[in-house]
């Protein structure tokens, strides 16, 4: 990518390097993104620096907002403003380790998220929504062999995304996003290929061999 370089095994496992340089005085002028968020009832924000400027602007606007905060462990201040600042975060539990659980309730608990994911590759995935448990949902076989695991991450919530601004359940959206992220393991690259609807719902009553 422009900003990184990602190595990847026989086995499809990843090892990313990734250039951090940039100023952080860069900013995006308001008169060019104001217009596309009066237009606008959802947006879904990387956690480039930058960003995080925008996310009042989105609010009060009356778009919902989502992020990914990736393998956050909880501590850095880079990502706070990004996990309390959106309705719908999405991590890693990578960077908490066994503390993840804990994690997603802070999260809830203290910004103002109503919904919280934490993908856990091959252990599946887990939703806390506000006001109840964290559920765990295994994950999907992919269907074929494993040849790269890049884009899983973001093939998962751009299936969730879709799922829930389509009106469907929260547990569709999981299978949605575990789907479309196991999909992603079986093709080299990130995006050479895409799912559709319709392979979705194929992937979906179709059985499913580890």
């Amino acid at each position: 990518t422009r900003r990184s370089v990602n190595l990847v095994d026989e086995d499809g496992n990843r090892m990313a390097f990734y250039d951090g340089r940039y100023s952080a005085e860069l900013r995006m002028p308001r008169d060019f993104y104001l217009p596309l968020f009066s237009d606008g009832s959802f947006a879904h924000f990387s956690i480039m620096n930058w960003a995080r400027y925008m996310l009042d602007d989105a609010r009060n606007a009356g778009m919902q907002v989502s992020t990914d905060v990736h393998d956050w462990d909880g501590t850095n201040e880079y990502h706070r403003d990004f996990a309390y600042g959106a309705d719908v975060v999405f991590m890693s539990t990578a960077g908490a380790g066994t503390g993840f659980r804990d994690l997603m309730d802070d999260i809830v608990g203290n910004g103002r998220a109503g919904i919280v994911v934490a993908t856990a590759g091959s252990d599946g995935s887990y939703l806390l929504e506000r006001g109840g448990a964290i559920q765990h949902f295994p994950a999907v076989p992919p269907g074929g062999r494993i040849v790269d695991c890049n884009g899983a991450g973001d093939s998962f919530v751009s299936a969730f995304l879709y799922g829930y601004l389509s009106g469907c359940e929260l547990h569709e959206c999981m299978a949605f996003g575990a789907l479309s992220g196991a999909y992603a393991c079986t093709q080299a690259g990130p995006h050479e290929r895409f799912l559709t609807r319709a392979q979705l719902d194929v992937m979906r009553s179709a059985p499913r061999d580890a």
